[in-house]
């Protein structure tokens, strides 16, 4: 075989098969486009997505599983009470950790960090309320100090004479470093804790720090007039409904704290507003009513 025979058959070995441009193009469609049934189904699922959103503001997911998940439901058919005093369910999205007690500030979705520009002092929310009565600043409320907190807040002296005993009567000894009492009644702020009474909204925990739930849950429950605020009527059954079994010390001492927040918190409408609420458990209404009272 000559030289010109072999080169002849390399060549035609090496040689291609011609493809045609539209050919070519048809192979890359192939590869590259979605198959028709897979994007039939990518457009069934887009429009389920469309009308999961416009059924509501929430996800699709959190749509059904808030529809079909019993342990979310905050009203049990067969207790009537569930249904009459009602929770916030949305208030997560108004209120960060809303499950959360805050040691040192009273928060709501008004004010999601305390009162604004408020010295804390280090104190818990609930020693920041009893602080205001301590009118030397020693940590030790007296009798005496009692009696002036209760007239810089605008109560008259009989009232304020009788209210100083009696909450310096019942909160003195559970407070005292020692096991023995103190002659001269006096509270100690830094165990404020141990003087907490039952019967209450149980905004304050038993460590003395604020529970931004318990505190909302006294408007959606009782606040049916108007939903941040209460009416003396909604007041009285709010006290009622908070009542623990036989605890007749924390059934007063509940009903003499909100008379008093009543009488001199309501507004011209007879409404004792969310915010003077608020105020009073961190103490900053008392501030704000001895200056309302001393520029009067």
């Amino acid at each position: 075989m000559s030289r010109q025979e072999m080169g002849g058959r390399r060549k035609a070995k090496k040689a291609k098969p011609s493809v045609s441009i539209d050919e070519e193009r048809a192979l890359i469609s192939l590869l590259v486009l979605p198959h028709p049934i897979a994007t039939l189904r990518s457009h069934h699922r887009l429009a389920f997505l469309q009308r999961s959103y416009k059924l509501g503001s929430t996800s699709p997911v959190t749509a059904m599983s808030s529809s079909s998940d019993p342990s979310l439901e905050t009203v049990a058919p067969r207790a009537p009470v569930t249904s009459e005093r009602k929770l916030n369910p949305d208030l997560q999205e108004q209120v960060p950790k809303p499950y959360l007690a805050r040691a040192m500030a009273a928060v709501d979705p008004s004010h999601p960090e305390g009162t604004r520009g408020r010295d804390t002092r280090g104190m818990s929310v609930l020693q920041q309320h009893v602080a205001f009565f301590d009118r030397n600043g020693d940590g030790i409320v007296y009798p005496w100090d009692t009696f002036q907190g209760m007239r810089a807040i605008g109560l008259g002296f009989p009232t304020s004479l009788a209210t100083a005993f009696f909450i310096n009567l019942v909160m003195s000894y559970p407070t005292q470093p020692s096991w023995i009492p103190s002659p001269l009644l006096s509270i100690h702020i830094n165990s404020i804790h141990k003087a907490k009474h039952g019967s209450d909204s149980e905004t304050y925990d038993t460590e003395g720090r604020f529970d931004p739930s318990k505190f909302d849950a006294i408007f959606s429950k009782f606040g049916r007039t108007h939903p941040n605020a209460l009416t003396e009527d909604e007041m009285n059954t709010m006290l009622r409904s908070n009542r623990n079994m036989y605890d007749f010390l924390g059934w007063g001492a509940a009903i003499l704290e909100w008379k008093i927040l009543y009488k001199v918190g309501k507004d011209k409408e007879g409404l004792l507003q969310r915010e003077t609420v608020r105020g009073v458990f961190d103490g900053s209404l008392f501030e704000r009513l001895q200056d309302s009272k001393k520029s009067s």
